[in-house]
């Protein structure tokens, strides 16, 4: 069975992402045999600032710190992801970055889809990613969503627009398609 991970990468408490990460797990559930679906909440896993002497890239796999091996495990049992993200000044929030700088080996050559929010989707967030991927020979899907806030929020609580539903299912159909790719 194939897994996506569905990683929501604020650790901000109360933050939205929670929400549109959740929203897209429970959207994903029973679309395709043989994958599934995972949440992996960074705020869960409270990771250190990188400051190993061994570089990720030559950790096999394997890390000191108990909380960045428990992440590496997660990573690594995910074929695929969907990395929620906000936008932090025009660019990816530093605890996701770091996040993904504590490993090497567990991102190399999975797909990736992006789902920005903030007041305008995250838009620079996505692009910021973009080229980071590319580091570990991450195959990312070119659609991506974006989930504003004067848009996609109503009285507090997410209620993403229909066709933004129908965007959704499509970005989940071409990130499973590029699982078997």
């Amino acid at each position: 069975m194939s897994r996506i991970g569905i990683i929501i990468g604020s650790t901000r408490d109360k933050a939205a992402g929670k929400e549109v990460g959740e929203w897209l797990y429970d959207l994903a559930q029973g679309r395709k045999d043989g994958v599934e679906y995972t949440l992996l909440d960074l705020k869960e896993f409270d990771i250190p600032v990188l400051t190993t002497e061994v570089v990720p890239a030559a950790a096999n796999k394997q890390y000191a710190d108990k909380k960045v091996q428990a992440w590496s495990d997660a990573v690594d049992a995910c074929d695929g992801f969907i990395f929620v993200t906000p936008e932090y000044n025009r660019s990816v929030p530093g605890p996701f970055k770091n996040a993904f700088d504590c490993l090497a080996a567990e991102w190399a050559g999975k797909p990736v889809a992006f789902a920005g929010y903030g007041p305008s989707g995250a838009v620079r967030a996505i692009e910021a990613w973009r080229p980071i991927v590319v580091n570990f020979s991450m195959p990312q899907l070119r659609n991506q969503l974006e989930f504003g806030f004067f848009t996609d929020w109503a009285d507090g609580e997410f209620r993403p627009a229909d066709f933004k539903v129908e965007r959704t299912n499509s970005l989940l159909a071409e990130l499973e398609d590029a699982l078997s790719a």
